[in-house]
């Protein structure tokens, strides 16, 4: 067998032990599969990086749209110091009329509720008995009328025969005294007419004063007893009409101070001439105003003043019993009704005034929110927006849905009335007018608000 000789014989006297490079690999060939296997990582790298930094990055936060709010604007005027008490309408007459004979019902003259005047026919008792009474009496006086005047005339001719001696003193006594004894007679029957005419008339229900009466409680046809207390028709008295109310002992002073009895001042004729007919005194009494307002305290239904002051203080409850008149020309307050009566005890003037509703509270105290305009010019661009802030304020006097503001706040000056629960400092706003709320959703006005809202629209700013 022949032997091929071997492609690269050692060199004699070499180092057979060098390492040889594969038969397939080129050296050109191994740096480039590092360049790819680097290249691979570094793509690796950047999509790992470019994975986080794209999670990392939150999306822009939308502008939060302006928040719709009511505004009012804060005004100067007067406000009333005064005592709000629950009071009770009370007629100043009240008349329950009760038959004052016995007999039967034969008409009722009146409509139930209706308004009367004094002295209209309210109904009627069977008067048949007691004119028949009347003329049984009237005709007994008349006879006794007669038997007196005969008397008196046999008095004339006993007096006549005893200047003459013809009869003996004792008859003229005795005729004198028949005639004093027929006279009394005669004042008997008159009384026994007087009495029969007044049960006469008492068959006739009258109204005693003018009111209204009330449903009607006896139907004709009924017998009713003098006897019996029950009532036929209750009829009260409308105009005018009275409310009583309860006030704390506290405002007694100042009360006592403005209802102390008118003090008297000369005229400038008593220098002249003293006489009583010239003194001419000016009185200086100061009325106290009081305002009946519905159980709500929402309308006011009456003006009236005080009309008495009760002489002790209730020790139970602390507190004074008034008692105020109204005209009542509405007929708005109703007898029992209870309401609110405002007692005004004086007047601030020049104070300036906003709802009540529109102050909110913190821990700080009382503030609200004022609406300030803003312009913004950016990139030669101008922009116009409103926003609120938290103004503090001192609150003074309260009357109704009204606070009086003594610290924090101008006339003009716009605040908000609703919506705070979504309000806060430089959030940014969207006025509108109260009668525009009133169409949206009533009632978002309450959110932290207390009060009721006033009906006469103000302009937003």
């Amino acid at each position: 067998m022949n032997e091929q000789p071997s492609p690269n014989p050692p060199a004699s006297g070499g180092n057979t032990s060098r390492p040889v490079a594969p038969p397939n690999e080129h050296p050109a060939d191994r740096q480039h599969h590092l360049g790819t296997w680097i290249l691979i990582l570094l793509v690796i790298v950047l999509g790992v990086g470019a994975t986080i930094l794209l999670r990392g990055k939150k999306p822009a936060a939308p502008v939060p749209p302006p928040v719709s709010i009511t505004v009012t604007n804060v005004v100067k005027g007067d406000i009333a110091v005064a005592v709000t008490s629950l009071g009770s309408v009370t007629p100043v007459y009240t008349a329950t009329i009760s038959p004052r004979v016995d007999g039967q019902v034969i008409a009722v003259n009146y409509t139930e509720g209706q308004m009367v005047a004094s002295n209209d026919l309210l109904a009627v008792i069977d008067p048949g008995p007691y004119q028949a009474q009347m003329l049984e009496v009237t005709g007994q006086l008349e006879r006794d009328k007669a038997v007196l005047e005969g008397a008196k005339v046999d008095l004339d001719r006993y007096k006549m025969a005893l200047e003459k001696n013809a009869i003996a003193k004792q008859q003229y006594d005795d005729e004198l005294a028949l005639v004093h004894q027929d006279e009394g007679t005669v004042k008997y029957d008159e009384g026994q007419v007087t009495n029969a005419q007044v049960n006469l008339d008492y068959c006739y229900i009258r109204a005693p004063f003018p009111g209204r009466v009330g449903l009607r409680l006896v139907d004709p046809g009924n017998v009713v007893h003098a006897a019996n207390t029950n009532a036929m028709v209750v009829v009260a008295q409308l105009q005018p009409i009275t409310v009583v109310f309860n006030v704390a002992e506290d405002y007694l002073p100042q009360i006592e101070q403005q209802m102390q009895p008118p003090h008297e001042t000369a005229s400038p004729a008593m220098a002249d001439d003293p006489s009583p007919e010239i003194q001419q005194p000016v009185q200086t009494h100061h009325q106290m105003p009081v305002e009946a307002w519905d159980r709500a305290d929402e309308n006011k239904i009456a003006m009236g003043k005080v009309l008495a002051l009760n002489n002790m203080i209730d020790t139970a409850t602390g507190t004074v019993r008034l008692k105020a008149i109204f005209d009542n020309t509405n007929l708005a307050p109703f007898p029992s009704q209870f309401v609110n009566a405002k007692l005004i005890i004086k007047t601030l003037r020049g104070l300036n005034l906003i709802p009540t509703y529109a102050i909110q509270e913190n821990p700080e105290g009382a503030f609200v929110y004022v609406v300030t305009n803003h312009v913004v010019t950016t990139n030669g661009m101008t922009t116009n927006f409103q926003s609120v802030t938290m103004r503090s304020i001192v609150p003074g006097a309260v009357d109704g849905s009204t606070t009086a503001i003594l610290q924090g706040l101008e006339p003009g000056e716009f605040i908000a009335l609703d919506n705070f629960n979504k309000l806060g400092e430089g959030v940014k706003v969207a006025p509108r007018k109260p009668e525009d709320a009133a169409q949206g959703s009533a009632g978002k006005h309450k959110s932290g608000a207390h009060g009721k809202k006033p009906d006469d629209a103000k302009e937003s700013p």
